[in-house]
Parts: C-alpha cells; structure tokens; sequence
C-alpha cells in the first residue's frame, strides 16, 4: 500500500465529510511530525499500534559478497520500529 492508496482507504472508512485533499494533508503532517520526533531523539509512542525511536547502529566490519573483500560500515544512527500489542495480536490472529 502507497500513500494514496492509505488515503483512499482512509477515506472511504471515515464517515466525517472530509476530502481526500484534506485527508492527505492530515496523513502528510502527520508523519511530517513523527519524522521531528524521532530526529530529535523523542520516542513516539502509538498505544496498539507501536512505537517508532532513534537507535544507534555500532560500527562494523562486512564482506563484499563478489569480491569477499573486507570493508567497515561507519557508525550511523537508523529509526526502530517496534509494534505494539494490539498490532501483534492482530497480525498473529
């Protein structure tokens, strides 16, 4: 599922007279403000849903898979999501 697809699903769920403009802009600042969280080191909590937080990933060492070469990944900072409760409950019916 894309974007507009989540906004066409999302629209034809909800019962409010809403459009599909104004659906989009919701969804759009809504992950607009999750991505400021995350990136200012908050964790964003969605009871049932889940949880979305900055994690550190360590430096480490790899292998070209063609060449067998060794090379190191730098240390980098990656979003974790983790789901919650409700979403696992559902997903493992």
């Amino acid at each position: 599922m894309n974007k507009g697809q989540l906004i066409d699903a999302i629209a034809k769920r909800t019962t409010a007279t809403i459009t599909k403009k104004q659906i989009d802009e919701i969804v759009s600042e809504t992950f607009e403000v999750i991505q400021d969280a995350v990136t200012a080191d908050d964790k964003v909590t969605l009871v049932g849903f889940g949880s979305f937080e900055l994690r550190d990933r360590a430096e480490r060492e790899v292998r070209n898979p063609s060449t067998g070469e060794k090379m190191t990944i730098a240390a980098c900072k990656s979003v974790g999501f983790s789901a919650g409760k409700g979403f696992k409950e559902r997903v493992n019916f």
